[in-house]
């Protein structure tokens, strides 16, 4: 089973495979984005294996931090 961590973009780095920083629940860290082509600096995705798989809305985020916390 995997489990989605939601995190914001920081930034992103173009390219063949484009790479962002998010921000992981005050962790930085580095994950693909070829998946979400459409995601953009201050949007909320889940993260799997190091990939953003999906987008979330600042709500969606939200409520699944509380969760996590």
């Amino acid at each position: 089973m995997c489990v989605g961590v939601p995190c914001k973009i920081l930034s992103i780095e173009s390219g063949v495979m484009p790479m962002g920083r998010i921000d992981v629940a005050g962790q930085v860290q580095d994950a693909c984005m070829a998946y979400l082509p459409e995601a953009r600096v201050g949007d909320y995705v889940l993260i799997q294996n190091g990939f953003a798989m999906n987008l979330l809305t600042a709500e969606e985020a939200k409520e699944s931090l509380d969760t996590w916390r």
